[in-house]
């Protein structure tokens, strides 16, 4: 017994080899009935096809011509020449739609109507009422759809390339950055969760905020990040010579964004277009108001949307008008406040990634030295301590350079300091103020003058002196 154990335990680490029958066997596995027949068949009409080329002496090439031998160029020639341009035309109706006997109604411009077929390259399915199509000059046949007919400044605000900014490249608004993806992201990466609901995404978002806190920055790092279509227009570009042009211009830019299967469309400085309606009594403004009452019809109007979503940026929101804001329209409102201390100190060291400085320089240390600052003046702050290494000729920024650079930017350009006016105008505002910012701001809301704080403060310590003994008496 122990010894027919032994053999088995050899054989099994030594097994047979495969013979004739074996692997035959194995190849017929898996195969259908008919695979063997199929690929003898394939073979057969491979060589069949190689043959017929080798006769007509066609070669294969990368141009896919034929063979010089066969070229014909007075006929081709003469060809091209005989062969008129198609005529634009417009397809009003469609009779007998869906049959065999079927017509068209096309209207030619300043010239005539006519009942007409297709022709022999065009399907009836391409074909619809109110579209654009290519008719020949005998006939008057239909040859070729055309696409629909959209103002080329129209078509050059579709952004080809994407920006080389990130999210990572936008300091300071992680919240309004988690605010917009929700808004642009999650809608096209997750829409069962919506669906799930029984609720609509929101399609709109205001930006809003004090010039240079990253609201058209923000803006270009979401066109980094989607795939869909991006269109951005600004303000002005929408205001034209003529009676009509602004509005269909808009028209237009929301045809060619329901064209895409995904849309963001950005407004930059909508406060040129969509400020609040008055009569000024001599109608100068009355075109830029139909301008902007197309884009509040576009927006949530009797027509529907589509999968389109609408991004606008301003410095002035209370100069919009109320049915610009209404919830359908921009169902969320993002402000982009100052940034505090830690976002301060977020924005120095994305700004001097790339910049040759020196190591140990205290970040947190300009950042309390630059209150009140937004994103562009600390940008600013970057570029001209890098003037000053240039200046001193150094390969390399130092700590000193950052603060001469802070005492020039900051303190000796503080009169063009838009922050102050932007908090004047939004007459108290309702945004939330940061801790270490919110004793300064009031104090820039009230006086400009650097000492303005220690006099309050000593007015105050007067008054509470004169109650104090008035109490006492």
């Amino acid at each position: 017994m122990p010894t027919d154990i032994e053999d088995e335990i050899k054989d099994e680490k030594n097994p047979p080899p495969l013979d004739e029958d074996d692997i035959a066997l194995l190849k017929t596995y898996g195969l259908g009935p008919y695979s063997t027949s199929i690929k003898k068949a394939e073979k057969d009409v491979k060589d069949m096809a190689k043959r017929i080329n080798d006769l007509c002496g066609i070669k294969e090439s990368d141009t896919g011509l034929a063979a010089p031998s066969q070229w014909d160029l007075v006929s081709d020639k003469q060809m091209m020449q005989e062969e008129q341009p198609l005529q634009v035309a417009r397809c009003t109706k469609i009779i007998n739609p869906n049959t065999e006997d079927a017509k068209y109604v096309i209207n030619v411009k300043q010239i005539a109507k006519f009942v007409v077929g297709l022709g022999d390259k065009v399907s009836p399915t391409d074909i619809e009422e109110g579209m654009r199509v290519g008719v020949d000059r005998n006939k008057y046949q239909i040859q070729i759809p055309l696409p629909p007919k959209i103002d080329p400044s129209v078509t050059m605000m579709t952004v080809e390339e994407k920006p080389d900014v990130t999210y990572n490249d936008v300091g300071g608004c992680k919240e309004q950055i988690e605010k917009m993806r929700e808004v642009v992201e999650l809608p096209m990466l997750h829409p069962e969760k919506f669906v799930k609901l029984g609720i609509d995404p929101p399609k709109g978002v205001l930006c809003y905020g004090p010039p240079g806190t990253g609201k058209t920055l923000l803006a270009r790092a979401v066109a980094n990040r989607t795939d869909a279509c991006f269109i951005r227009v600004i303000g002005s570009e929408l205001v034209q010579k003529y009676v009509g042009e602004g509005a269909r211009m808009v028209r237009e830019l929301f045809q060619m964004a329901r064209s895409k299967k995904a849309c963001i469309v950005f407004f930059d400085e909508v406060d040129a277009i969509g400020g609040a309606r008055f009569d000024d009594g001599a109608g100068g403004d009355n075109e830029v108001q139909r301008t902007m009452l197309e884009i509040v019809n576009q927006l949530d109007g009797f027509d529907a949307r589509g999968n389109i979503k609408v991004l606008m940026a301003t410095n002035r929101p209370d100069t919009l008008d109320p049915a610009l804001l209404r919830p359908g329209r921009l169902d969320r409102k993002v402000e982009f406040g100052l940034p505090d201390m830690e976002s301060r100190t977020q924005i120095f060291k994305i700004h001097t990634r790339t910049m040759n400085c020196e190591r140990d320089i205290r970040f947190e240390l300009l950042a309390r030295l630059c209150p009140n600052s937004t994103g562009a003046d600390i940008r600013s702050v970057c570029t001209e301590a890098g003037m000053y290494a240039i200046r001193a000729r150094r390969k390399t920024v130092t700590e000193k350079d950052f603060l001469d650079a802070v005492n020039k930017v900051i303190k000796g350009y503080q009169k063009f300091s838009a922050t102050p006016k932007y908090m004047v105008a939004k007459k108290g505002g309702h945004s939330k103020r940061n801790n270490d910012n919110g004793i300064t701001r009031k104090c820039a809301l009230l006086v400009k003058r650097q000492r303005a704080r220690i006099y309050i403060l000593r007015r105050c310590a007067t008054m509470l002196l004169c109650w104090y003994i008035q109490g006492d008496d």
